[in-house]
């Protein structure tokens, strides 16, 4: 069969500069009429043709808003229902992995194609990061969905399998513990990390504790915590918004932190317990450089960047343990293991644990919302090796020997 003959309308004609043209009007996004000209009907078929495709592209990209115009409204949406710190994690999520890759978009344009390409450059990620950037991109297509926005969800087949699985943090041991605290006794970041150790505070529950919330002089010294802290812009913001509902708890203080706390509140003048110069809290990157104690008396490699007659000079040095630093004499690398902030509270739930706290309690002090987080990412074994567990096992069987006779071999 032969292609069907396309009808060409009857156009009418002008003449502009003494020659003929066909000419038609067609309405345009706006609601305009305006004119197309051709030298023939067939040509000016194509002309109108190509122009109302246009012309309906562009109604249809009015009617939805790009992907970058569309997370910014969701975000906005979302900033009534969830934390502050919950708020400023997620814009960064979709700031740097959903509106980079594909903020020019329209959404109804996005393909499953093209959220799965997005989610390559998230594969090289955590496996928590990759988590993360699954679920904004299905809660915001979906929102739109709901919406009326778009039809369906591109999102719908997208596994949330991804990304680099993170090595299990360890709990520190009861030597680290005494390397550590040893290695930075009078240096800024004691206070916090005795905090950590024997408090089992959060980062941001440490940053923001005042001494208005601690009570060395009560028959059983505690302290309370009511107040959060985050840093928006690098500025610290301090709030009585806590994680959850659970982390407002009061937490019993041992023996070492209480005469801890009580050197440092001697000369303390400032409301924060750990402050920066100027009595205020700290900033991220204030933070940072107090943690760079610990980093800097660790044997982990690191490399240094210097400007030498205006040429730049990278090194990178492998300390070694007991050597004093070649840049600072007053600098030992005495710690052969690497430590985080969060690695101290997880090493403070483990000893609970260890010491067979019962789950509830452990999961109160934890400031978790149910015993089942604390003991599911904690309740690991605080040592491994065969010597260690020996005792164990021979106490938790000595009692049984005589109950089973020895088998002899005739």
């Amino acid at each position: 069969m032969g292609r069907k003959k396309i009808a060409i309308p009857q156009y009418g004609t002008v003449i502009l500069q003494g020659i003929e043209y066909y000419r038609t009007r067609i309405e345009d996004a706006d609601g305009k009429r305006v004119a197309l000209y051709a030298k023939t009907p067939e040509e000016l078929y194509e002309k109108a043709e190509e122009a109302r495709r246009q012309i309906k592209d562009a109604v249809f990209r009015r009617s939805t808003p790009t992907v970058k115009e569309y997370c910014e409204k969701w975000l906005k949406m979302q900033s009534a229902c969830i934390r502050t710190t919950t708020l400023i994690d997620y814009s960064s999520k979709v700031k740097n992995y959903i509106i980079a890759p594909l903020g020019h978009k329209y959404m109804a344009e996005v393909t499953a194609d093209d959220i799965k390409l997005a989610m390559v450059s998230v594969a090289e990620k955590s496996s928590s990061v990759y988590r993360s950037v699954n679920m904004l991109f299905k809660c915001i297509f979906n929102s739109a969905v709901d919406s009326n926005i778009i039809d369906v969800s591109p999102c719908q087949r997208i596994s949330a399998k991804g990304g680099k699985s993170q090595k299990d943090r360890e709990s520190l041991t009861d030597e680290q513990v005494e390397k550590l605290l040893t290695a930075i006794k009078g240096l800024p970041p004691y206070v916090f990390v005795m905090l950590g150790l024997y408090a089992g505070l959060r980062r941001e529950e440490i940053l923001a504790l005042q001494w208005d919330c601690v009570f060395l002089d009560a028959e059983a010294p505690y302290l309370s915590v009511r107040r959060a802290w985050h840093t928006e812009h690098n500025r610290p913001v301090i709030s009585t918004e806590l994680k959850t509902k659970a982390a407002k708890r009061d937490i019993p203080l041992p023996d070492q932190l209480v005469e801890c706390l009580r050197e440092a509140k001697k000369t303390a003048t400032s409301a924060y317990v750990v402050a920066n110069r100027d009595g205020e809290p700290l900033s991220y990157t204030q933070f940072k450089r107090v943690w760079q104690y610990i980093v800097t008396r660790s044997t982990k490699e690191r490399t240094y960047v210097r400007y030498i007659n205006g040429q730049k000079i990278t090194k990178t040095i492998t300390p070694v343990l007991g050597e004093k630093a070649a840049h600072n004499s007053k600098v030992v690398y005495s710690l052969d293991f690497q430590v985080t902030p969060h690695q101290l509270r997880h090493t403070y739930i483990t000893n609970l644990i260890y010491a067979s706290v019962d789950p509830k309690t452990v999961q109160y002090l934890a400031g978790h919302e149910n015993s089942k987080i604390t003991m599911d990412i904690y309740a690991k074994v605080k040592y491994n090796k065969p010597h260690q567990l020996l005792p164990i096992v021979n106490e938790a069987f000595s009692q049984k020997t005589t109950k089973y006779p020895s088998l002899a071999v005739g």
